[in-house]
């Protein structure tokens, strides 16, 4: 934004400092002449000769015009101080203030790097910093987050295309060669690409809070996922469990059901190759509300679990296959709990497997009262 320019601040302190020196050296001057000056009589006296007084008795007139000069001077030099000392206490008091701006400055070309580290004890100015600090180290991660998320997403996307150009480009060269595999690995790679391309949206609208909250009940949520994926399990030989009273929470539905498919999903997926189990459960909490979904499976460790969240990770490795997904189930699950102001805690299992736990607020309590006590 483009200001006209004006007074620094600085030197707006320093007038107003030397003003509140000379508004009291006006007082005081003021107080001199109302509870002094007046007593003293405006003319001279008649004495009586054999009284002898000592020295000369002083007159209104007289005394205002030797003091006048002086009280001129001295608010001369309380205006020049003024200005000297509060210049320099300004400016000793604002250097905080300029090292704030010079890390802002640095911050608006790029450098998320830099740290104001602002020593002292705690003030105002060190509470500004700090929590600019704060702010900085949040962005940066963010951004550096954000770059690592764009280059994993260009490197999946480039893949399909490239796969399709390969088998276009065989098709074209070699007319010998059965069209009809080639269209079926065709429309697996297309499909494959639409899938990751849905995900991106989701993840991006996902954090964009841009959603109307509503009470939403989790345990139909639940109910509603596996009896989607119910037909994936059964192919899979997977059974899934579920258990959990009314557990009502405050959001999007699609979101939270976007959340609860990609979770059991995913624990369907990543499951062992026969007679494997999945639980879900519900639960309610005074503050909180619980969805809790486990899976049988191999044995992974804290390091790996740790991992899981971020984009394109697939279980202990970078694999791509039919059911493998597009490595974003569980980086729209983190992204869905964090605009909803949850939390996401995933742990290994000890017998194999995850245990993925979110935890979200209630709503408030009209809400509950009138949506769930019907």
């Amino acid at each position: 934004m483009d200001r006209a320019p004006g007074l620094s601040v600085r030197f707006k302190l320093a007038l107003s400092y030397a003003g509140f020196l000379m508004l009291a050296g006006g007082l005081l001057l003021a107080a001199v002449w109302v509870f002094l000056l007046r007593y003293v009589p405006d003319r001279a006296m008649l004495t009586n000769p054999d009284d002898k007084p000592d020295g000369v008795f002083p007159i209104r007139s007289v005394l205002l015009n030797v003091f006048a000069p002086r009280a001129a001077a001295v608010l001369a030099f309380l205006l020049v101080f003024g200005l000297v000392g509060g210049w320099i206490l300004a400016g000793r008091m604002l250097a905080p203030l300029t090292r704030i701006t010079d890390a802002t400055s640095m911050a608006t070309k790029g450098s998320l790097s830099h740290r104001i580290r602002l020593p002292g004890r705690k003030d105002e100015f060190r509470e500004l910093a700090d929590a600019f600090d704060t702010m900085l180290a949040r962005l940066e991660a963010h951004v550096a987050e954000q770059r690592r998320f764009a280059a994993n997403a260009s490197h999946e996307l480039r893949t399909p295309l490239a796969i399709s150009q390969a088998l276009l480009d065989v098709a074209r060269s070699d007319p010998t060669q059965d069209l009809g595999q080639i269209v079926d690995r065709l429309h697996a790679v297309n499909a494959r690409a639409i899938d990751l391309t849905e995900a991106l949206l989701v993840l991006s609208r996902a954090g964009q809070r841009s959603f109307t909250r509503e009470p939403v009940d989790l345990s139909l949520l639940v109910e509603e996922a596996t009896e989607t994926l119910l037909p994936l399990a059964e192919k899979r030989g997977v059974t899934i469990e579920t258990s959990g009273d009314i557990a009502p929470a405050f959001g999007s539905g699609a979101l939270l059901l976007q959340l609860t498919t990609n979770l059991v999903h995913n624990a369907i997926v990543h499951n062992l190759p026969e007679q494997g189990t999945v639980w879900v459960g519900t639960g309610a909490g005074p503050e909180t509300v619980v969805l809790t979904v486990e899976n049988s499976g191999e044995k992974l460790t804290p390091q790996l679990v740790s991992t899981l969240t971020e984009p394109f990770q697939r279980g202990t490795e970078r694999i791509r296959s039919d059911h493998a997904g597009v490595g974003l189930g569980l980086a729209i699950v983190k992204r869905i709990t964090e605009v909803h102001d949850g939390s996401l805690t995933i742990t290994p299992r000890p017998a194999g497997g995850l245990r993925t736990t979110v935890q979200l607020p209630v709503p408030p309590a009209h809400f509950t009262n009138r949506t769930f006590d019907q």
